[in-house]
Parts: C-alpha cells; structure tokens; sequence
C-alpha cells in the first residue's frame, strides 16, 4: 500500500511538473503585460473586493446580496486555507527553472505552495456571487480563471496547487449557500412574542408617519411602493445622513405610529425615537441584510402594510447601554440595540471599515479591516461584574441567538428580555483558536468561548477611546458601563 501510495504521488508531481514546463516554454501573446498584473490586483483579496463594491454600486438588491454572499465565501476560504491548508501540506515552490524572467514576479511567495490562495480567493467570490445572481457570476468567471492560471503563468504554484485552490473556494461558496439559506428560511417565521392589545388599526395609513432613509437605496425604493399602494394616506418623510435622527424624533412627536423605512442602523434610531416618545413601531425592512426584520419574522414590506392595517402587533424586549459615572456629564443618556452590542474585535473591524470605506469603497475596505483586527489580534483589558477580564470580544444579543459557529445566527424570539452574552477570552491568539474550534465543532467546546444568558452585566474599568458597536452603529465607550434588557419595552408591528 506505501508503495502504490508513492507511485501515485510521483505521477502527480511528474504531471504536474510536465504541464508547468509547457506552460512556462510556451509564447501566450500579451500574457506577460496582463496576467502578472492580474494575480498582483489579486494580493489580499483587493481585486474581489473592488468586484463587490463595484457590484454593491452598480446592482440591484439582489446583486449587493450576491457581492455579500461572494465575500463571506473569500472569507471563510481564506481563513480555511490559513489555518488549516497551508500548513498541512508543506509542499514547496516550484523552482523557477524556464520561467521567463518578464513573467516572474518582483518578490516571490515565501509561504508553502499548497493550495493556491488566490485561486481559492477566486474562485470563491465568484461561486458565492454565481449562485445568488448567475449574470454577475457569468462576468466574474473569466477573471477568476484568468487569475488561477496567471499563478502557474508566473511559476509561484504547480497546477494541482490551482485547482484545489479552486475546487476549495467552489466549496466555500456553497457551504455559505447552504448556511445563509438554513438562516433564512429559519428567520422568516413568526416567533413566541407576546401579542399587543390595543395596537392601532390603521386601515389606509392615516396617522402613520414613515421615515424613509435615502441612503438605502433601491431595496427602500420597493418598499415605498408598495406602502403607498397599501396605505395611501401615511405621510413619507424621505431624508438622510445627519438629519434623520432629528427626523425620527420630530415624527414621533406628531404620530400615532411612527414608521422606518431602511436598514438596521436607521431601524435602531427609529425605535429610540418610538421608545421616548411611548409610540408604536411599524418597520418597513430596506436594508441590505435587514437582520432585525427577518428575526421578527417580516419577509418585507407587503407583511408590515397587513399588519398596521390590521392593528396586529407584538411586544417586544429592547437592550440597553447605560454609561456608569464619568467625566463627561452627557454619558449619563442610555443608548438601545435591538440586535446586539459588542466590544473589541468587531467594533475595531467596523470602524476602520467605516474610515477607509469613503476613500477606497466598502468592499476592500471590509476585507482589509477583517485582515487587519485578526492580525493586531488586541484583546480589551476590562472589568465584568467586577471581576478583571482580557477579552478579544464581548457581545451582548438582545435576545438568544442560535447556531454554534463563529457568528450567531439568527433569533427565534425577540421576547425574552434576556441578553445573549458571549466572550471571547484575549492571549494565545484567540482568533485562530476560535476559528478552528469552530470548524471542529460546536463552539460552546472552545476553551477561549463562554456564552450565558443574564439579565444585566455591568463593565467597568473600560480603556479610554476603546470602541463600541451597537446595531452596526460605531461609538467609543464611556469608562463604565451597565447592559441590561428591558422586557416588552416596545410594541412593533407585525402579522398574527
């Protein structure tokens, strides 16, 4: 068994070697200006996440959800790859032998040659995009195969090396496939939220005032006409960027049920605005990813129009950020998050997105924030409930979020009134660890993971200028801090 083992092996590598050879002898007119060119706008991923800012502008909605879906298969290729493939097969570079030196590249790979990121990198942002929006994955197609073959055209990978990279990145796509799929076919269903007595009927709108943020483009768009169908009588305000918080308040003061049209950071401000002003939400989903809509159980805007028609509404629990005492004497105002509340790791990611993402466009930028926080690796140095604690992340979920792998899911009920609190412990870098106890199996065995549920966590002794996320909202944290969650704060509607 060795040694047919060993004769296998060696009629792969003498076949790999052989085609290597007749790529590099043979003469490919204008190959040498463009592939070597190709597979550098590769490095890091920067080529694919042009592709998805270049997609997020120019697509529909479903072509954003593509650029999404295409970048998280990158990511959890990428990672795979990382942690797992390039250091389990320490194969060597090839040797450079009848390369022609215009096509070698300036700095060589100084990592194993098994299996080829970029060709993973490749073809997993295309499978990802492929099988949510096939036109968008037709276009990306030759780009990805182009920039596999320029890694053999330039002598850095063996052609085994390139089509397991490839064979991996299909795969990525289609785990993220079926894991977004078993995502949103669990979400959009009603959960075991209390059922609101007394919510307003509001047949054909009147007395219903919805803010629409202008910003979120065409998925808000669609929204808008179905409401206008639905409930012709509901005043539209359509504003954004600074304006909109004032917006929400001022509606809410001369509503009877304020509306929002957007996504989860516009339906965070307008539920602080429905929560002070003791008025009723009606949320019109016109996001991206829409996360608390689809927990809630609303596929769009046709569930909210019957809802608000109807008067049919639910109770439901609201988190809560309360600055403890500190210099500043307007901390003392409490902020609120309907999905979650983190520190370290996530809103380290969020913020340099959000810096760089105007100058170099929101795709790259995420790709490179994510590459940055996981390789500064800086745990947070803080105190929960008094105790001392080092940590990579802290987040808080309003409400239990299901699924054990490295991200929570999903929700099956925003009634608890009970915070999802999970930390990840800083040292020993923690992001690997966590990364391949996630492959491995249920997160909850990872030594560096604690989940629980409680009722309030209080955090003291927070570094100053540490940042904080809230509902993808980016914020710095006051020297203390108390979360909790307030209990059937909120009465959003939603079909029986």
């Amino acid at each position: 068994m060795a040694d047919q083992e060993l004769t296998w092996r060696g009629a792969v590598a003498r076949g790999d070697r052989w085609v290597f050879d007749v790529v590099a002898r043979r003469h490919w007119p204008g190959a040498d200006r463009v592939l070597p060119r190709l597979g550098r706008a590769a490095n890091h991923g920067l080529l694919w996440g042009g592709a998805a800012a270049t997609i997020a502008v120019l697509g529909s909605a479903r072509a954003r959800k593509a650029a999404v879906r295409g970048a998280a298969s990158l990511a959890l290729a990428s990672a795979t790859i990382n942690t797992i493939g390039k250091w389990s097969v320490r194969r060597p570079r090839p040797m450079l032998d009848g390369v022609p030196a215009v096509r070698q590249l300036t700095t060589q790979p100084r990592t194993t040659s098994f299996p080829s990121g970029h060709s993973a990198s490749a073809f997993a942002f295309t499978a990802g995009v492929a099988l949510e929006h096939p036109l968008w994955g037709a276009a990306l197609a030759p780009v990805a195969v182009s920039v596999a073959f320029s890694r053999v055209y330039t002598g850095v990978h063996y052609p085994s090396d390139v089509l397991a990279g490839a064979a991996l990145g299909v795969a990525a796509g289609l785990v993220v496939r079926r894991f977004t799929r078993d995502v949103e076919e669990a979400r959009i269903a009603p959960g075991d939220e209390r059922a609101a007595v007394g919510a307003p009927a509001l047949p054909d709108g009147a007395g219903l005032t919805v803010v629409v943020n202008t910003g979120s483009g065409s998925a808000a768009m669609a929204g808008l006409d179905v409401l206008r169908e639905r409930l012709p009588k509901a005043e539209l305000v359509e504003c954004g960027g600074p304006e909109l918080a004032a917006e929400l308040a001022s509606a809410a003061e001369r509503a009877t049920v304020l509306g929002v049209c957007g996504g989860d950071g516009t339906i965070n401000a307008a539920a602080t605005a429905a929560l002070r002003a003791g008025i009723p939400l009606a949320v019109f989903p016109g996001g991206t990813l829409n996360h608390f809509a689809l927990d809630l159980g609303l596929a769009g805007a046709e569930d909210t129009c019957r809802a608000v028609a109807a008067g049919q509404a639910v109770h439901i629990g609201v988190g809560r950020f309360t600055p403890g005492p500190g210099p500043d004497p307007e901390d003392t105002r409490a902020g609120y998050f309907l999905n979650n509340f983190s520190i370290g790791a996530y809103p380290e990611l969020l913020g340099h997105r959000l810096r760089w993402a105007p100058r170099i466009g929101g795709g790259p930028a995420a790709l490179l924030a994510a590459w940055r926080v996981l390789r500064a690796e800086r745990p947070v140095r803080l105190s929960l409930a008094g105790k001392p604690r080092s940590v990579w992340l802290l987040f808080a979920g309003n409400g239990t979020y299901q699924g054990t792998g490295p991200a929570p899911r999903y929700r099956k009920s925003l009634g608890e009134g009970l915070l999802d609190v999970r930390l990840v412990h800083g040292g020993g870098r923690p992001g690997p660890r966590l990364l391949a106890a996630a492959f491995a199996g249920p997160l909850t065995r990872s030594p560096v993971h604690v989940a629980t549920r409680l009722r309030s966590l209080r955090l003291s002794d927070i570094p100053a200028g540490t940042p904080l996320a809230y509902d993808g909202e980016h914020a710095y944290a006051p020297a203390a801090l108390v979360l909790d969650d307030l209990p059937d704060a909120l009465m959003v509607y939603r079909p029986h």
